[in-house]
């Protein structure tokens, strides 16, 4: 065998072998820097990170459980916030020192992590374990579940890979390739420490193996809702938590107790947000489905709430989200107090605040000792009810206001609960650790945790100068305020040769500032592009750069001032996916160190000119990627209507809608503020009155593209804070796969992504601490009401903002439909499927309200294709999709359907 290949782990001789071989890839590693360890952890996160969605379509296909898309999320929290939590923590050499008292603390390695992956979590799980080991210098060996192994050796070999590269010894991750209870407790003897995640037999197998080991105990979750709770957000959240990965994450609620007061309007709550209620009939026959021989039903965890119905003989309603079953027994006799890992859920009522505490106390210690416990309740006013739930519950996780499998896994509802996908219970569940897993503790420790909200913010370009004729007023303060000497403008082909660039040419000149025009950008620009004029940059070596154009020419401009002021960025880092910008893997570098940034906008649209966005085109790829960071926002940005009088008809109304679009985003997405939604609807309210006259009559009206000049770079600054959505995603994709003009294609997507975030019941909601329920169809009804639209309900007002919407597009000559500029159908279809997944995997997608399914922006695809032959739900091939919820639930404004010969209804 060759010195570095790899042994095929199928027996106890050949597990002897690669532990042999993992020992001496440690003692090598052991002697790593920090430095050269966190290059590694870093590249190892971003190779995770790259491989969040095939991972998760592997894991689902092998083990038949759970939700892609919510797999995808758990990928990506695993490597991301992992990350995040973790980059800056000292894991080698002297971690403290005091010199006074002469105490210094060393960090060394363990040395082998013996590693048990659940079927549960198979990719995220070995992700997080691995990234762990790496980060402290260890070497892992994981031993998979006999029924995700081939997803979970995935997972390990794309970090290995990664790490390897980065310069870490060969083979310090391993896996057994064929699995077996043999092979893993012989793993658990020889190791040195063991990382079990798993059910209660392979935990207990762990500690019993004579080795240190950090395990986890079952949950069994009960969510207690006082009369002092905010019921829609209880709900939601519990719908939040218990949907996600149909339950499988063991912080899932799987109880809920409800104070007497307001039981039945907790019970209405959940009927409207689309879950179901069995009858005594139909919950005597999921008692027998849930628990079969005195075990939990392997049939069950995971799967829908509608599968898990038909398997227990009961019909539910399409797209019923959770089984709820009104129960009263909490003990171990009543099938329905036991950890689920499914959407089922048991619902007690309780008269007072302290016989809740009671039933509580009983369900966890009905199998979910040290795990997790949750409450909703007003915390400002109740905070003796916290305090005494926190004694009584003897759960490490105490969790408030909280849905409690995201808030349980930490860092996403309450920041400074420790990231991790391996939960501790303490000696209460039998664990040597009480916190989320991700350093050794010795002792328990109890945390509650009561739901926080990020710090937002507002950010725009230091000066902006607006007024026609104001080019010339701004541009003097390059020479008299900072002293510039050179600069390099960048525009494209037809506004420097239809003489757009001599008014700046001439003022340059004028204040004996040297220049040099980069005029080769694309309608798309391709990355390519940008470093051709990146490479001229370096030669010319300007102190300021000028983008002139729309969005094309000041999104390339962007990506050649960072590849000219810092020539060692990837692309591919940059274009990296984030969920939350504050914790992205990847980390911009500084700029504005080598040129000042200027951004003089030709067409009222895009708001390039005051946005942190860039979007790029892969040439090799043809993937188009939108780039997010606040290095990428402009120094200055100049909104002189002179550039804009001649823009033609085409361009005036793809422009103009875009902004709409940007406009409608802002106001509805999870970070919006009082600021960026103020902004929003004026810009909103003068795009309406004046973009009709701009499109009319743009080369003799000054005042209407004046005033479109405002409201574009207003909405720019309006989603350069609270960022876009689903509709830019899907609009992204249809450009670079369909060549359709990037404002057209939001056009043709508005009024499917209006009816799809205006529904009450999504199937899922976005996740981001400021939004706590559904709500997003009171904001259109705002947005209705700004423009004097009309409407009793906020139904009512919905629709006439589709409407209104609809007339403006019609009014600037924008078709109905995707197939009045996409002829052939059939390769429409043929790579409808690659189309939907990147638009699921575009940037834009995280801030949208309404978390879209694949199957559910395929929906919106054919349906803004065909127009009103609206199809019903397709399922993609190779996706598990979760029902959708009836019609009438699912859309307050149902869509129209229509049969058609490409889908049997």
């Amino acid at each position: 065998m060759k010195k570095n290949e790899r042994t095929i782990v199928d027996g106890v001789e050949a597990l002897e072998t690669t532990l042999a071989r993992i020992r001496e890839a440690q003692k090598i590693f052991a002697t790593y820097t920090q430095e050269q360890v966190d290059e590694i952890f870093k590249a190892a996160a971003i190779a995770a990170n790259q491989a969040r969605i095939p991972l998760a379509k592997m894991a689902v296909e092998e083990t038949g459980m759970g939700i892609v898309e919510d797999k995808v999320i758990k990928n990506n929290y695993a490597a991301e916030y992992i990350y995040n939590a973790y980059k800056d923590t000292k894991t080698c050499g002297v971690l403290e020192e005091d010199k006074a008292f002469g105490i210094k603390k060393i960090a060394d390695p363990i040395g082998v992590i013996g590693a048990v992956i659940p079927t549960t979590n198979p990719t995220s799980t070995a992700i997080f374990k691995t990234l762990i080991a790496l980060k402290t210098r260890n070497a892992i060996i994981i031993s998979p579940h006999p029924r995700a192994k081939n997803s979970t050796i995935a997972a390990a070999k794309i970090v290995l890979d990664a790490a390897v590269k980065a310069g870490a010894p060969e083979g310090i991750i391993e896996w057994i390739d064929v699995p077996s209870l043999e092979m893993t407790n012989m793993l658990m003897k020889e190791s040195d420490i063991i990382l079990a995640t798993g059910g209660p037999g392979m935990v207990k197998a762990a500690y019993s193996s004579g080795k240190p080991a950090l395990g986890v105990g079952a949950g069994n979750t009960p969510a207690i809702i006082d009369n002092t709770a905010d019921i829609v957000l209880a709900v939601s959240s519990i719908i939040h938590s218990k949907t996600f990965d149909n339950g499988m994450i063991c912080a899932s609620e799987q109880s809920v107790i409800v104070h007497k007061d307001i039981y039945d309007e907790v019970k209405n709550e959940f009927i409207n947000r689309g879950c179901y209620f069995l009858n005594k009939e139909e919950t005597e026959k999921v008692r027998k489905t849930i628990i079969i021989n005195g075990a939990l039903n392997a049939k069950i965890v995971g799967q829908s709430a509608c599968k898990i119905a038909q398997l227990a003989g009961v019909t539910v309603p399409a797209g019923s989200k959770i089984l709820i079953g009104e129960v009263e027994s909490v003990d171990l006799s009543e099938e329905f107090a036991h950890e689920k890992l499914s959407p089922v859920l048991a619902m007690y009522k309780a008269n007072d605040i302290s016989e809740a505490f009671d039933k509580a106390e009983v369900l966890v210690a009905d199998g979910g000792y040290g795990h997790t416990s949750s409450i909703y309740l007003n915390a400002t006013t109740e905070q003796e009810k916290i305090n005494e739930f926190g004694r009584r519950m003897k759960t490490c996780r105490i969790l408030v206001n909280t849905p409690s499998s995201h808030g349980g896994i930490g860092d996403l509802y309450n920041f400074k609960l420790a990231p991790s996908l391996t939960l501790g219970c303490g000696s209460w569940g039998g664990n040597s650790v009480s916190e989320n897993v991700g350093v050794k503790h010795l002792i328990n420790i109890k945390t509650v945790a009561e739901r926080r909200e990020n710090m937002l913010w507002f950010r725009a370009p230091e000066k902006i100068y607006i007024k026609k004729g104001c080019l010339p007023v701004a541009l003097d303060e390059l020479k008299n305020v900072m002293g510039k000497k050179r600069a390099f403008i960048v525009t494209d082909s037809f506004l420097y040769k239809n003489g757009y660039t001599k008014p700046i040419d001439d003022k340059l000149d004028e204040m004996g500032i040297v220049h040099e025009t980069f005029f080769n950008v694309e309608p798309d620009p391709t990355l390519a592009s940008a470093k051709t004029g990146a490479q001229l940059m370096s030669n010319f070596q300007p102190d300021c750069i000028i983008a002139l154009g729309g969005g094309s020419a000041m999104d390339a401009a962007k990506i050649m001032w960072v590849l000219y002021e810092h020539p060692e960025v990837d692309f591919m880092d940059m274009a990296m996916r984030f969920m939350d910008i504050r914790k992205r893997v990847y980390t911009f570098p500084k700029m504005g160190e080598k040129a000042y940034f200027i951004a003089i906008p030709t067409s009222a649209g895009t708001g390039s000119e005051v946005t942190p966005f860039a979007v790029i085109t892969d040439e090799t790829s043809g993937v188009k990627y939108p780039l997010a960071d606040y290095q990428l926002l402009p120094n200055m940005a100049i909104v002189d209507t002179d550039f804009h009088m001649s823009a033609p008809k085409g361009l005036t109304a793809a422009s103009g809608i875009d902004a709409v679009s940007h406009a409608l985003e802002a106001i509805a997405s999870v970070m919006a503020t009082d600021y960026t939604d103020g902004l929003a609807l004026k810009a909103l309210q003068t795009i309406f009155e004046y973009l009709p006259r701009a499109y009319n009559d743009g080369l003799n009206d000054v005042e209407a593209r004046e005033k479109m000049a405002n409201a574009a770079t207003m909405a720019g600054m309006a989603f350069a804070n609270a960022f876009l959505g689903v509709c830019h995603s899907m609009a992204h994709k249809l450009g670079a796969f369909h060549h359709i003009p990037h404002g057209v294609a939001n056009a043709l997507m508005l009024e499917e992504v209006l009816r799809f975030n205006s529904s009450e019941t999504p199937v899922k909601m976005g996740s981001f601490s400021q939004y706590d329920h559904p709500h997003t169809l009171a904001r259109y009804a705002m947005v209705a009401d700004a423009l004097n639209l009309g409407g009793k309900t906020d139904e009512e007002k919905l629709e006439n903002l589709i409407k209104a919407v609809n007339d403006l597009k019609k009014t600037v000559g924008i078709k109905e439909t995707i197939k009045d500029y996409v002829a052939d159908e059939k390769d429409f279809l043929d790579r409808l499927d690659a189309m939907v997944e990147q638009a699921f995997d575009d940037q834009c997608t995280g801030a949208n309200p309404r978390y879209p399914l694949m199957s559910e922006i395929k929906q919106m695809y054919l349906n803004a294709y065909y127009g009103d032959k609206h199809f019903t739900e397709v399922e993609m091939p190779n996706t598990v999709v979760a029902e959708p919820a009836d019609d009438k639930r699912n859309f307050k404004q149902p869509y129209r359907r229509a049969k058609s010969g490409l889908n049997k209804n």
